[in-house]
């Protein structure tokens, strides 16, 4: 029997590229001796964003300070780089994050999800390269964006290379100078990642296989993150599996492969009843992977599987799914795991990379790596051996009733650090801006199920006359794939996070949706007067949480109450609390700062923190709303933050900032 606790365990597409020829070289020089203790961090300079997280610790931290407490108001647009043509359609919800090397940006746009290299100071565009794929691959593609961006690799001796995994889940090398695909990697710069895929029998990866997030580059090893089709109304209770796939940097060719779901006799299998695991898919990597390249470990946070809301078809813990498992990079081999949600029914998948920081913890030099969690916790292990810094009870959680279904009668929840975001609900939560307010939310609660954390879903047409639960954090968070940030300088992490509530109904699909028993029958929380959250706000925050002792520093509402409830006739004459909003907050952490957009639907505006007290120094107009996390960079000797941007009506863009001129001191001064 599987503890519940950690183990120890030691046919390519034609393409067509569309290219500039540039000739662009800085110097990049070494990053500086990690400091024992505090900064992990990848070969950069200072200057440098190389890869989505800056750094293989997932951080999001750079040391830059040109931008500070003193002059970052005086931020202004440095230039615009429009994605609207790149794809058959505008894309207004994007979320590319550009990289910065060797002193060029790279990224991707577009629901073509072409790749361009960026000269960072005008914004002109100096290649551009754009994939030609299988046409119904192309088009049944579970995942239509453009993506969160590239990834980088090198030699270190002038083989550079920007690699790119396409809508249609083919893994490109890209000549980094020309945008040209590599001749020697694959057939012609193009592997085909489906071919050989592990499927259940009678299961095509077309249409279920897919990818969002980049590549994580180590050495000269991609390691490929794959994301399914979503799982809350799948239209079979069989998929392909999300196994994490290594790949040869510089030959295309498979390195090694790690099973999400084992095969008979495997680890894990007997948590998977009634041979589940032979048709049972999902369970990927659709978010980012982090490493240590020191101990020579990767660490995946791993999904939920087929499907979200219903496990009647899948009963058992469900091994390795929701787990936290950390493998040997150069060979798969596990470690260790942890699954942080035994039998997932509430798509509490892990949304995030996790995050590696060295801290200290009572007087002790400890590694640790954080996942964050759509639940609202912080779940922290040592990164060597994967124990608990704090203690992880298994606490009793409620069952289901759901015909077919059963709940594990207990899930892992962390003593510290303390929940930053709502979780479970009862009335004391309800919103109250006015008797009339709580009185709408406890009328609209009366025909649902609620109550604490991990209360389970129950059928839209229950025989209790209920129509379904309310979750909270529904499956949007708490934490999203907008992930988190971390100051290795202090160890505080800095938790953006917003209050989604969600209603889990389940009705029975007719034979022509699915072969499912249950699925979700998609229906939307309810809303006060249309537009309240049901519980008391914020309901977008940011959480200071200082990993060396587990405490909440500091918690700030990110952004003002929108618009739509301030004008509200039944609030009419009511002074409204600074709210926040639930968007997927953006942030990035530097030596002096804290930076957070709205995210997409919230107002255009980009927040400058005091890390230390959650304060607001400045508030940054953009042309449209964050919807792409924020990266920073220094490019002769300035540094400009840039952001993807868009919303309703208007097409996604990429936004530079820098400072504008130091306003000239009047006279006697």
């Amino acid at each position: 029997m599987i503890s519940r606790s950690f183990r120890m365990f030691r046919w390519a597409p034609p393409v067509i590229v569309l290219a500039l020829a540039f000739v662009v070289n800085s110097a990049c020089e070494p990053a500086a001796q990690r400091p024992q203790g505090r900064i992990i961090s990848v070969e950069q300079s200072d200057s440098e964003w190389r890869m989505l997280g800056r750094d293989l610790a997932y951080t999001r931290y750079s040391p830059l300070d040109q931008v500070n407490a003193e002059n970052v108001e005086r931020l202004e647009v440095a230039w615009r780089w429009k994605q609207d043509n790149y794809g058959p359609r505008p894309e207004f919800y994007a979320q590319p994050v550009p990289i910065y090397v060797d002193g060029m940006l790279y990224s991707t746009a577009g629901t073509r999800r072409s790749a361009m290299a960026i000269e960072p100071e005008t914004g002109e565009t100096m290649w551009t390269y754009r994939p030609v794929e299988d046409q119904e691959r192309w088009a049944s593609a579970p995942r239509r964006n453009s993506g969160r961006g590239v990834s980088f690799w090198t030699d270190g001796q002038g083989d550079n290379r920007v690699i790119l995994i396409t809508r249609g889940f083919y893994l490109v090398a890209l000549d980094a100078d020309t945008g040209i695909p590599v001749a020697g990697f694959g057939n012609n710069g193009v592997v085909d990642m489906m071919d050989g895929w592990r499927n259940a029998e009678n299961v095509t990866p077309v249409g279920n296989l897919a990818n969002t997030s980049p590549a994580t580059v180590v050495e000269d090893i991609i390691l490929v993150p794959p994301a399914l089709a979503a799982g809350f109304r799948p239209r079979s209770m069989t998929n392909s599996p999300g196994d994490v796939v290594a790949y040869d940097a510089r030959t295309g060719a498979i390195l090694w492969k790690f099973k999400v779901i084992p095969d008979e006799g495997e680890e894990g299998s007997e948590t998977w009843e009634q041979n589940s695991k032979a048709y049972t898919g999902n369970a990927g990597v659709w978010t980012s992977i982090s490493v240590d390249a020191e101990l020579g470990y990767a660490y995946l946070p791993i999904e939920a599987p087929t499907n979200d809301y219903y496990g009647g078809h899948r009963l058992g813990d469900n091994l390795f799914a929701n787990s936290l498992v950390a493998v040997d990079y150069r060979t798969g081999e596990k470690i260790w795991h942890f699954q942080i949600v035994h039998h997932d029914i509430w798509d509490y998948d892990n949304p995030a990379a996790p995050i590696l920081a060295d801290v200290t913890i009572d007087g002790e030099a400890r590694q640790i790596v954080i996942q964050n969690t759509k639940q609202g916790y912080s779940y922290v292990f040592d990164r060597v051996t994967g124990e608990p810094i704090w203690d992880m009870p298994e606490t009793d959680v409620p069952p289901s009733d759901v015909p077919g279904d059963r709940a594990s009668p207990t899930q892992p929840i962390p003593v510290k650090p303390a929940p930053w975001e709502h979780q479970g609900i009862s009335e004391d939560d309800l919103v109250d801006f006015t008797p009339a307010v709580r009185q709408e939310a406890i009328n609209l609660m009366a025909n649902h199920r609620y109550g604490p954390l991990y209360t389970p879903p129950s059928l839209a047409e229950a025989p209790d006359g209920t129509i379904g639960t309310i979750q909270i954090p529904g499956a949007n968070g708490g934490v999203n794939w907008n992930m988190t940030c971390l100051d290795p300088v202090s160890g505080v992490n800095f938790i953006p996070s917003n209050t989604s509530i969600s209603k889990l109904a389940l009705r029975a699909p007719d034979p022509e949706e699915s072969d499912m028993d249950y699925f979700s029958a998609g229906l939307r929380a309810p809303r006060v007067f249309g537009e309240i959250p049901l519980v008391k706000p914020p309901w977008g925050r940011i959480t200071a949480v200082d990993m060396n002792s587990g405490d909440h520093v500091w918690m700030a509402p990110n952004g003002d109450t929108p618009q739509a409830i301030k004008d509200l006739p039944e609030l009419a004459g009511v002074e409204l609390p600074k709210t926040g909003k639930a968007t997927r907050i953006g942030s990035l952490v530097t030596s002096t700062l804290l930076f957070a957009g709205e995210g997409y639907g919230g107002s255009p505006y980009f927040h400058a923190y005091d890390k230390a007290t959650g304060e607001v120094v400045a508030s940054i107009e953009l042309p449209a709303s964050q919807s792409g996390m924020p990266m920073t960079y220094m490019h002769n000797d300035v540094q400009y933050i840039v952001m993807t941007i868009g919303g309703s009506g208007h097409p996604a863009e990429l936004v530079a900032l820098k400072l504008g001129e130091e306003p000239e001191a009047e006279e006697g001064e």
